[in-house]
């Protein structure tokens, strides 16, 4: 299924796959998308739209086994704080419903931070615009693509750390 994320890199020459899936509109996580796709959950990312108030909308990409932290999101776009932008807003402000999310074919540039694990993996997945469609791209290529939006892209540490390993007493 062609979708405007496609259509986007198309547009651009970046080369990519186009994987799909069967969607559980009871369970839209990334890891099970990951799961359906057959990639490990740390190589499908999620874009979650957030805010810094007063209108500022930030894309936040995130590996799909990760939590946003939003307090280093803000550091990184030099906001007050950040936020998840409420459920309802998200369509009129992307065109896009939660779980098909994605920065390419947006009805709007917003910002972009993805989380700098993403240059680990050659290969890293995406929403294509819709559910049930996932973008498989290179991490150069995403970024490359993104700077064509006309908005801010980086990359920055973006999620929580892990609970520290904490050793069990012995007996």
């Amino acid at each position: 299924m062609k979708t405007n994320g496609a259509r986007f890199l198309e547009s651009l020459g970046i080369p990519f796959e186009l994987r799909e899936y069967e969607v559980d509109p009871d369970d839209l996580a990334a890891t099970t998308v990951a799961q359906k796709i057959g990639m490990p959950a740390g190589q499908v990312f999620k874009t979650l739209l957030t805010t810094g108030g007063h209108g500022a909308c930030v894309f936040a990409v995130i590996p799909g086994n990760a939590e946003l932290d939003f307090k280093k999101l803000a550091r990184a776009a030099g906001l007050r704080k950040a936020e998840m932008v409420p459920l309802k807003d998200v369509q009129p402000l992307t065109g896009y419903i939660r779980g098909g999310v994605t920065i390419f074919g947006a009805r709007k540039s917003f910002p972009v931070f993805l989380d700098e694990t993403a240059i680990l993996y050659d290969h890293i997945s995406v929403s294509a615009g819709s559910r049930g469609t996932q973008l498989i791209l290179t991490p150069d290529d995403y970024l490359r693509a993104a700077a064509a939006l006309d908005a801010p892209v980086e990359t920055a540490d973006l999620t929580k750390s892990a609970a520290p390993h904490q050793e069990r007493p012995s007996c």
